[in-house]
């Protein structure tokens, strides 16, 4: 996928950004802040959650934008970004973790989800077996597919070689195949 805006207008709105220009802010928003959430959607699965990194990797880069380099493409750095955030709030998340009482988890089934319809039968199999990649392999799909990154974009979120990514998109995209198939045969 390409960039929202022409290449030379983005950096201009970048600079811009950068000397506190709020339309120019509104406009680097507006054009990815819905990828950015979708695939903060895709990797953590709440949609909650996917929010509030959402809006704090914005926030990050207000104070970091004087950062950025055009020798990379904004969105690798962008998504670089949230992708961290995501993985320091699910670390902190991990950390306090609490068991939760029988009563509180009974309180929360109510007439509000039952309301809510169940997700396909098919999304639900999509999630059950992306859960069965490896977090690496994961990644990988999420950017790709539901970040809408190009291959060389991924490896440089992830910081590694372009040939890893692809090998890496290969194998998952292969695997998730077989557990979709009836027989749920991984084809290996």
């Amino acid at each position: 996928m390409t960039d929202p805006l022409d290449r030379e207008s983005f950096q201009q709105a970048v600079q811009r950004a950068a000397q506190g220009d709020e339309i120019a802010w509104r406009t680097i928003v507006d054009a990815y802040s819905r990828r950015v959430f979708g695939l903060l959607r895709a990797q953590c699965g709440n949609s909650d959650l996917a929010e509030e990194i959402t809006q704090s990797t914005f926030c990050t880069i207000v104070t970091k934008i004087g950062s950025y380099t055009e020798t990379g493409k904004f969105e690798s750095w962008l998504f670089r970004i949230a992708m961290n955030r995501l993985r320091d709030e699910m670390r902190r998340r991990k950390r306090q973790a609490r068991p939760v009482e029988e009563e509180t988890l009974s309180g929360l089934v109510g007439p509000a989800a039952e309301a809510e319809a169940p997700p396909s039968v098919e999304l639900a199999q999509l999630r059950r077996a992306l859960e069965q990649l490896s977090e690496a392999d994961r990644k990988i799909v999420h950017l790709r597919h539901f970040g809408g990154l190009s291959f060389k974009q991924i490896a440089d979120v992830l910081d590694q070689p372009l040939g890893t990514v692809l090998a890496r998109q290969h194998r998952a995209l292969k695997k998730l195949k077989g557990l979709m198939t009836p027989d749920g045969d991984a084809g290996e």
